[in-house]
C-alpha cells in the first residue's frame, strides 16, 4: 500500500503527507470505522490535490456534460501524446476552484525537449478542443488551461531559446507582482515574441483538435463513463482505450508493480 500511495502523491512535502494522514483518519471516522483503509488515503489525496469537494455546488445537467467532455478531452489527448505525463485520475466532482480535474504523474526529470513541452501544451488544450468538437462552442472552463499554455509558450520563446525566429536568447520573465519599468528587449522583438507565442499556441491547438477528431469515439466513451461514475483511474482508461501506444514504464508502474495483492 505504501508504494502505491507514494506513487499517487508525487512532489508531496512532509506537511502534505501529514495532511493526507490526518484527512484519511477523519474520513474513516465519518464512516464509523476503527481503522484507516486504502480508499480513505486515496480520498484524502484527492482532497489535498484538488481541494475540498463542493457538495453544495450542484451543476446543471448541461454544465456537467460540458465538464465531462472537457476533462475527457484532456485525458484522451494525453493518452495519445507520447511525451504527456501518465494519467492517474480524472474527475468531474467540483473541488477547490475547479469543476473537474485530472491528476498526472510527472516524470522524474530535470531537462525537457521542445517536443516534450509541445506535447504538454497540446494535452492542456485538450479540454478546449473537445468543447469545440462536440458542442461547436467554447466556455470559460478553459481559463486556467489557457493561462498555463500561454506561460509555457512564452517560456519556450523568451527563456529557453526554442524559437527559430527569436533565436538562442534568454530574458528574465517578470514574476507576478514585479514592477516592470522596461523590457530587456526592443519593441520590435516584443512584437516578434508575441507573434511567435500566438503561432505556437495556435499550432498546438490545431494539432490537438485533429488528434481528438480522429479519436472522437474514444473521447465520447470516456465522457459517458465520467458522467456515469464521476471519477476514473488509470485502470478505467486502459479498459476504455487499451494500453497507451507508447513503450513506457512510469514511476507509478514501477512503484505499484507487485502490489496488486
Amino acid at each position: 500500500m505504501a508504494r502505491k500511495l507514494a506513487a499517487l502523491s508525487p512532489g508531496f512535502t512532509g506537511a502534505d503527507v501529514a495532511n493526507v494522514c490526518n484527512e484519511a483518519a477523519l474520513i474513516a471516522a465519518r464512516y464509523g470505522l476503527n481503522s484507516i483503509e486504502q480508499t480513505h488515503f486515496e480520498q484524502a489525496i484527492e482532497r489535498v490535490v484538488g481541494g475540498l469537494e463542493k457538495k453544495t455546488q450542484v451543476l446543471q445537467p448541461e454544465e456537467k456534460k460540458t465538464v465531462a467532455y472537457h476533462e475527457a478531452g484532456h485525458a484522451v489527448a494525453g493518452w495519445f501524446l507520447e511525451f504527456a505525463d501518465p494519467l492517474l485520475k480524472v474527475s468531474i466532482i467540483p473541488r477547490g476552484k475547479g469543476l473537474g480535474y485530472a491528476q498526472y504523474l510527472p516524470r522524474e526529470q530535470f531537462l525537457y525537449t521542445k517536443e516534450q513541452l509541445l506535447d504538454r501544451m497540446c494535452m492542456t488544450l485538450g479540454g478546449r478542443a473537445s468543447e469545440q468538437i462536440f458542442f461547436g462552442r467554447v466556455t470559460t472552463g478553459a481559463q486556467d488551461d489557457l493561462k498555463k499554455v500561454t506561460q509555457m509558450a512564452y517560456a519556450q520563446i523568451v527563456q529557453y531559446g526554442m524559437s527559430d525566429k527569436v533565436g538562442n536568447v534568454s530574458f528574465d520573465m517578470p514574476q507576478q507582482g514585479d514592477m516592470v519599468l522596461e523590457k530587456p528587449y526592443s519593441e520590435e522583438t516584443a512584437r516578434l515574441i508575441d507573434e511567435e507565442a500566438r503561432t505556437m499556441i495556435s499550432d498546438a491547438f490545431d494539432r490537438t483538435f485533429q488528434l481528438l477528431k480522429q479519436n472522437k469515439e474514444n473521447v465520447e466513451k470516456v465522457a459517458l463513463r465520467l458522467l456515469e461514475r464521476e471519477v476514473l483511474n488509470k485502470e478505467d482508461m486502459v479498459e476504455l482505450l487499451g494500453k497507451r501506444p507508447f513503450a513506457e514504464k512510469s514511476t507509478y508502474e514501477e512503484f505499484v508493480e507487485g502490489t496488486a495483492d
